[in-house]
Order: C-alpha cells, then structure tokens, then sequence
C-alpha cells in the first residue's frame, strides 16, 4: 500500500489598475497585444519599477494566512528563455519571499485540518501562447500582470483535501479583495506536486508536478488518475521519473511535458535593476489592521450569532457581493434568518437568470425595507414575492410599489371575522363536512377569503381565525 503526498502552489493574478514592474493597464479581454508597455517587451534601456498595490495586496493575503511578512522587499531573476518571456528571464522572489511560514485551516469530513503554507512570493505573469497545428501565437497582454504564489508543504493526502484547500484559499483571495480568483479565466491557477511513498515511511517519494490546472474537478480528476499512475509503476517495480505532466481534459489522465528541470536550470540570483526597498513598518500595520472579515471569521459570526445553518451560510459566503449586502442589510433591521431566506432564494434566482449584481438591481434600505414590511405582517409573503419583482423592474421603493399596486395586506381581525363569517354561511355543507374529518376544506375557505379581498388577506391571520371560528360552529 502507498500513501500520496501532495504539495500546491497557487498562481493569483492580482487585480492591480497597471502591471507589476511597468505601467501597462491591467484588463480581461481586450484584443491581443492591445495593452503592453515597452518594459513588458523588454526593450533595450528600459527599466522597471515596482507596482506598489501589488506589493499591499500581497501584504494582505500573507496576513490572511497568518504569515509572517518580511519588511525588506528583494527580487531576483529567474533565468530560462521561452517564448513567452520576452526577456529571457522572470522577475520573482526565491531568496526572500515576501511572506513566509503561515498556514490556512480547512476543513474535511467535519474534521478541521491545517494546511502549513511555506511562502507567498511576488511576481510577473508570462504572455500567453494560442498553439496551431502550424503555428504558435502569443498575446503579451498578460505578461508583466502581477501574480502571487502560494507554496503550501507537502502534507496532504488526497484530492478531496486539495479541492477543500483550493476552495478556502479562493475564498481568501477574493474577501482580502485582491484578485476574482476566477480559475476559468486563468486568474487562479494551480500546479499539483505529487509523490507515492510506501504506508508508514516518511521518506518522500519522486515527485511529479502536474502544471496549471485551472478547474477544481481537473484538479480533482488529475491527481486521483496521477495516484492511480505511479500506483502502477510501483506496483510493476518500474521507477517513477521526475516529471513536469499537465492534464488532458480529452483522454481524462496526465501527459509528459517535459522532465522535470532542477533549480541549477534556473540560475537564480538577485534582481540587479530593482534595488531593495525597506516597507514602513507604519505602512504593513495599517495594511494588516484594514483587512476585512475573513471567511472563516464571517462563518463563526453567521452560525454562532445569527444562528443561521451551515448550509445557508456555505451559500452565502461563496457569494461575497451578496454576502456584503447581506450585512448591510442586518445592520438595518437584524432579521438575520428572514434576510438570508430571500437573498439565497428569490433575490439570488433572479441574478442567476438575469445575470446581474445584486446592487444592480436592488438597493439596501429599499430591501431592508421590504424585510420590514413582511415581519411587520404589513404585507404577506405572496406579495412580498410580487412587490420585490416590481422593486426590481421600475427601481422604486417597496412603499411606492405597495401604493401603486394596491398590495397592502389585510390583518384587520374584524374586518377578517366578517368576511369568514360570509364564507362559512356560504358552504354550511362545507362546514358539516371539515366537523366530519375532512380538515383540507380549510383551503377552499382561506381561498374564498383571499378572492373577496383580491388577494390581500394576511393568509396566517386568515388561517388561525377560521379555525377558531370553524371549532364555535360545531354540530
């Protein structure tokens, strides 16, 4: 039997205005080599300079993972030509990570496991190549965006807690805002290094590193078919080679690169145009100290405060727009399960089929407003459903479209005495009938009701008093 070992790295673009080392805006989309500077194309005599956003935005996610944050920033060149690196090297950091020895708590199977993340250093994107059958074209566009990489140690075990780490990490990129972590548009992307060792050994087999993933059910489908590969080749006695494999989305298994380069290939050493800057200690501290809520902490204040379930939760922090509008909302009127209830059902139902932003479509008081109106029983729900619609097509308040739309709802007890009263002396076999067993008439009463109040009758109210009334015309 064998056991797998599974270190990640995590490549984040970040979500910076201009690029890391040049001052080429940063965009999704454009048309190929729209948006290059001359730095990006390593013309001669041009130097670059350092993009200070990136460097807070790394400051912030090393605080999110709990790391501690070298106050001196060097960068060093990692030397290897290819196409995409029209400078025939890589401004990174090896020697001196930005952040280093953090970690990121997870949790699988309802056990909680911590991931131990060894650093998180800078850097630059490459362009990015299109391969023909007869040609290879490449869009510099994205070389010089500024990235963060993420090295974890390798202590996991299987797909299942990779994909619980990539999905908590992804969360942490996008609440310390500083990328959209998008994996189909390449702004998160993972390389997998996995190695096979016998069960009880804590030597470290060969690793093979599987490149740029970019989906949790690839990551998921590469590194169970690469434990099932070198699983074999064990099993046979055959070696497993130091490999660099990516995965083919077509055959569902991992494909041969290249071998695995070593870091002699590289000949790292320092960044000799960038010269080391020493950041304010002023300068991290306020940085650390506007870090938002993260995840994990809105999980604990939802659950343990709110007392809203784990599934509602899941859902509402796996929406962060909606999760922002969510707490502005509470913060008006704390109805934290009702607000929660129409944000994750109808409001979201509507964004998924519209394709909008929530503050698109709907304003806080306007929707705190609504929350209120329904606790309050001024309307009922039916139409609460009714005027959100309207508060979302003609962008008016929920007051406005109850007036409009003759909506308010009737919970005057008299006036609903009266009108039972009317119903029940209508259908008196009706009557005999539910005074028989046959309680599921109560519908048929509540509707006759609704209909002689278009609609408006509070249906609870309704409810409760026909009952009342039904049990004082017993036979």
């Amino acid at each position: 039997m064998f056991e797998a070992v599974i270190g990640i790295e995590v490549h984040c673009e970040l979500k910076t205005k201009t690029k890391m080392f040049s001052g080429a805006p940063v965009t999704f989309g454009n048309p190929p080599n729209t948006q290059v500077h001359v730095i990006d194309m390593a013309m001669p005599g041009t130097l670059p300079s350092v993009n200070k956003k990136g460097v807070e935005m790394a400051i912030r996610v090393c605080r999110a993972l709990h790391m501690k944050i070298d106050d001196l920033l060097r960068f060093d060149r990692k030397n290897y030509y290819y196409a995409d690196l029209p400078k025939g090297f890589q401004i990174t950091q090896y020697f001196h990570p930005i952040g280093q020895h953090g970690y990121l708590d997870i949790e699988v199977n309802q056990q909680l496991l911590r991931i131990d993340i060894e650093r998180l250093h800078i850097e630059e994107d490459t362009a990015k190549m299109t391969h023909y059958d007869d040609c290879t074209l490449i869009d510099y566009n994205r070389s010089g965006i500024p990235l963060i990489e993420i090295v974890t140690l390798p202590q996991m075990h299987n797909s299942q807690q990779v994909c619980a780490y990539l999905e908590a990490l992804r969360m942490i990129l996008i609440y310390t805002d500083v990328s959209d972590a998008i994996m189909a548009e390449g702004s998160m992307r993972v390389d997998v290094n996995i190695s096979l060792r016998p069960q009880g050994s804590h030597t470290l087999g060969e690793k093979v590193e599987i490149k740029n993933l970019n989906a949790l059910s690839n990551v998921q489908k590469a590194i169970d078919y690469e434990i099932q590969r070198q699983t074999y080749l064990l099993e046979q006695h055959r070696p497993v080679l130091r490999q660099t494999r990516r995965f083919d989305e077509k055959s569902q298994t991992t494909v041969l690169m290249r071998e695995k380069e070593s870091l002699l290939d590289y000949r790292y050493y320092p960044e000799p145009n960038i010269l080391p800057v020493r950041l304010d200690n002023r300068w991290i501290e306020n940085i650390k100290q506007q870090l938002p809520l993260l995840p994990n902490q809105k999980k604990s204040l939802y659950q343990e405060t709110y007392g809203l379930s784990s599934q509602d939760t899941k859902i509402l922090l796996s929406h962060k727009d909606i999760s922002l509008f969510y707490d502005q909302v509470i913060s008006i009127y704390p109805y934290y399960h009702t607000c929660c209830h129409w944000l994750i059902g109808d409001v979201m139902a509507y964004i998924r089929q519209h394709k909008k932003h929530i503050n698109d479509l709907l304003t806080v008081q306007d929707f705190a407003e609504l929350m209120n109106m329904l606790k309050q029983e001024k309307v009922s729900s039916k139409q609460a459903k009714q005027i959100l619609e309207f508060m979302i097509l003609e962008k008016k308040s929920p007051l406005i479209v109850m007036k409009e739309h003759h909506m308010q709802s009737l919970n005057d007890e008299n006036m609903l005495r009266s009108l039972i009263e009317e119903v029940l002396d209508e259908y008196p076999q009706l009557v005999y009938d539910y005074h028989c067993g046959k309680t599921n008439v109560c519908g048929f009463f509540v509707g006759q009701v609704m209909k002689k109040t278009s609609g408006q009758a509070h249906p609870q109210k309704t409810n409760e008093l026909l009952r009342q009334m039904l049990e004082k015309r017993k036979i």
